[in-house]
């Protein structure tokens, strides 16, 4: 099986790869009825999990969970669609996806390995060259992007012959296997993002990066047609609304565009209002087809009410974002943000929460404050922050002891949280779960991990949108 391969994937050329890992999914494809690949008159997808983190594989479309397939003692999983549309859809075993296209009839087998997720990957059956294509890509994209940092210091010249032989050996792989899988137009829109819209977002991103690692300004220095690849770019394609390549491109793109050079009379928070609000009047512009332009209108309100928490700029910001957005579900998403922000004003009584604690009783969140406190979040999914926060949290303890130090976990299973409580045994601190992670997002605005919140003992917010890592966070401690 694909966990007692020692190898690193990665140094060994791609078309053998694909053979090593083809071995194990080959079994895994003769272990199910010998005929289902023979009827094409119905579609299936199924697969194996190695060392599963949950008992299901969701299967989805455009964000939106299609079917919950259970995982059976063996780890594997089967399912058959009397009716399934070709187009691009996503399989999730928390907290990893991964992207899968049907054509018309076909069925798909995949094996995974949750150690090592993605590079594990290997489709077999009818339509799996098409989907080890887009694998191998992903996997080409996410292994060049571990020289990228470097590249981005190097002058103008070294960086665009280095990107450009890059995407030209892409291109070659493309180009052979287009040729010799012929697949169609429908399926070749998604191939040619995976080529073009990595090669394109390092052009947007270089001379941003360029200038905050270097102090360099290159932009005025770039060549006239830089940019003219925008023209080839397809904006209003509705089939690439949910395809990260896409959206990571838009997004940069956006920035690079939106970003607005003001003197200093400006604050950060004015500035980032201003820029948002470019973004906005951009992408309403741009995008033609209102499904892609409620998507990255949304994205830009996630990052926009993410980083400002300026109730005046909020409402400005929101009052455009709504002009454009047509979108009544992303919509009332906003609107939820919005109003959480809204009752984290300083000075507020903080919303209450449903909480878990260790004997796996229901608790309130306010009955936790009996004196100044402070709420850290925490996932074992994200280890580094969970690690680095505990630690910090405890330092804190210890020079601030007129302040209680809550943590709180997420969204980790009952069996994961305790099992992480007991192997690192964080001395001394207050560990609760979360018992509603949705009434919790929408209460307490939590939607990036390095959120901490600081109440006063008459629970009354003194920030609510701090971060612990922040040079002066212990001010927040300090000032009355």
């Amino acid at each position: 099986m694909l966990h007692q391969i020692k190898v690193n994937l990665m140094k060994i050329p791609a078309h053998i790869r694909i053979i090593i890992l083809y071995i194990p999914a080959l079994v895994l494809f003769h272990s199910c009825k010998e005929n289902i690949f023979q009827d094409t008159h119905t579609a299936y997808f199924g697969g194996e999990v190695i060392n599963p983190n949950t008992r299901y594989v969701l299967f989805c479309k455009d964000n939106a969970v299609i079917d919950t397939i259970p995982l059976k003692k063996d780890n594997t999983f089967f399912k058959k669609f009397d009716s399934l549309a070709p187009g691009l859809y996503t399989f999730k075993h928390d907290p990893e996806y991964q992207y899968v296209y049907f054509d018309k009839n076909d069925s798909l087998m995949v094996q995974i390995n949750t150690k090592d997720f993605d590079e594990s990957i290997v489709f077999c059956g009818r339509g799996d060259e098409k989907n080890n294509f887009l694998m191998e890509m992903y996997l080409r994209n996410e292994k060049d992007k571990d020289n990228l940092f470097v590249l981005f210091d190097s002058n103008f010249k070294t960086f665009d012959n280095s990107i450009y032989k890059t995407h030209q050996a892409n291109k070659k792989i493309y180009n052979t296997k287009k040729e010799e899988i012929n697949w169609g137009k429908d399926f070749d829109v998604y191939a040619t993002a995976m080529v073009d819209l990595p090669y394109y977002t390092k052009k947007e991103i270089y001379p941003v990066i360029h200038k905050l690692r270097t102090g360099k300004n290159v932009a005025d220095k770039l060549p006239n047609n830089y940019y003219n690849y925008r023209k080839n770019i397809d904006f209003s394609n509705e089939s690439l609304t949910n395809f990260a390549p896409f959206i990571g491109y838009l997004n940069h793109m956006l920035e690079n565009v939106a970003s607005i050079k003001y003197h200093n009379h400006y604050s950060e928070i004015d500035l980032a209002l201003k820029t948002s609000i470019n973004k906005l009047n951009i992408a309403d512009t741009l995008i033609k087809n209102q499904k892609v332009k409620n998507t990255i209108l949304n994205n830009i309100a996630f990052q926009y009410l993410l980083e400002d928490q300026n109730i005046v700029n909020n409402k400005a910001f929101l009052d455009i974002y709504h002009k454009y957005s047509t979108d009544k579900s992303q919509k009332n998403e906003i609107i939820k943000i919005g109003n959480a922000i809204q009752s984290l004003t300083i000075g507020k009584v903080i919303p209450e929460v449903s909480l878990i604690d260790k004997e796996g009783k229901i608790v309130s969140s306010n009955d936790l404050i009996k004196k100044n406190t402070v709420f850290f979040f925490w996932t074992k999914n994200a280890n580094s922050h969970m690690i680095a926060g505990h630690k910090k949290i405890i330092e804190l303890k210890k020079r601030y002891p007129n302040y209680d130090f809550v943590a709180i976990n997420l969204n980790d299973s009952n069996e994961d949280w305790e099992k992480t409580l007991s192997e690192y045994n964080f001395k001394d601190l207050k560990e609760y779960k979360c018992a509603d992670f949705e009434d919790l997002k929408s209460k307490w605005a939590i939607t990036k991990i390095h959120r901490i919140i600081v109440v006063n003992k008459d629970l009354t917010i003194k920030n609510a949108f701090a971060n612990i890592f922040e040079l002066h966070f212990e001010d927040n401690l300090i000032k009355n």
